[in-house]
């Protein structure tokens, strides 16, 4: 699926066989109302939001569905396998989450964002079962977005797992710490998209949880990372509409400042202004 570009100067970004206008992609849980998860989505200038599949996240105390809450002509939903333990129960929720879309005619279908969690205190990745969910959805016709955890190895793992991009943690879900190991991101970067690492700079690198703030955002893409997932930060915001805009904003600026090039960081000071070669204006000097 293309959809045009809502601002000319930032490139599309690929996913396998998608390809999004925004490098920011959103969540919709933890949010107080629906009402403001709508408002909030709209203002993050998201057009991929990421929904759990499982049974007890769709639907609310009343019984009603998530999905009948959100525009499906405007968003493009990528169904998450959040909440599995195994590897096994991640592979059948991320089929359930095909045959839903399948009926709701949405393109989302044909895509997941794979998470085996280790445990529940950290909800960190089982790398072991991430893979290997990982090459069964890749051979069952997925494309596969993989949450992982910043270990530059097992990312390049999973990419070789046939995974359509990998996603590292900037730090535990939902913990707002940010970027943690930003030298860790850094080299998970130079291993998947430097050709000297045997990388391909086409190949897409998100990041995904953690973040709590537009800093955290704007610090993910200065990395050289592709776009950024998140939801808690937002959606835990005092007011999360505005958090939203603000993260949109930080996404675009991280993205301007790495293809800008930033200055060599110096020991000492270095005058902005030249010292020698000034002509004063000043009568009688």
């Amino acid at each position: 699926m293309t959809t045009a570009c809502s601002n000319p100067t930032i490139e599309p970004l690929t996913l396998g066989p998608f390809t999004l206008n925004s490098r920011l992609i959103v969540g919709t849980g933890k949010y107080e109302t629906w009402d403001i998860m709508r408002e909030a989505l709209a203002s993050s200038g998201a057009d991929a939001i990421t929904v759990a599949v499982r049974r007890e996240r769709l639907l609310d105390a009343e019984g009603r569905s998530l999905l009948d809450a959100i525009d499906l002509d405007r968003y493009t939903v990528l169904p998450n396998t959040a909440g599995c333990f195994s590897a096994e129960d991640a592979v059948r929720v991320a089929r359930l989450g095909r045959e839903l879309l399948s009926q709701l005619d949405n393109p989302g279908k044909d895509w997941v964002k794979l998470e085996v969690l280790g445990d529940k205190a950290t909800l960190l990745p089982d790398p072991v079962g991430t893979l290997e969910a990982c090459r069964e959805l890749v051979a069952d016709g997925f494309t596969v977005l993989c949450y992982s955890s910043d270990d530059p190895i097992m990312a390049t793992r999973l990419r070789d797992a046939g995974a359509a991009s990998v996603m590292p943690a900037g730090s535990p879900i939902g913990t707002g710490r940010g970027i943690a190991n930003p030298e860790a991101i850094a080299i998970i970067r130079d291993l998947l998209k430097n050709p000297e690492h045997g990388g391909d700079p086409a190949y897409p690198l998100i990041v995904d949880a953690g973040v709590g703030t537009p800093s955290d955002v704007t610090l993910a893409m200065e990395l050289g990372v592709d776009g950024v997932l998140l939801n808690t930060g937002i959606a835990h915001a005092t007011e999360p509409v505005r958090m939203a805009a603000a993260m949109r904003q930080a996404c675009e600026a991280g993205y301007h400042g790495y293809r800008a090039g930033r200055i060599g960081r110096k020991l000492y000071a270095s005058a902005s202004s030249p010292w020698t070669g000034m002509v004063s204006t000043i009568p009688g000097e």
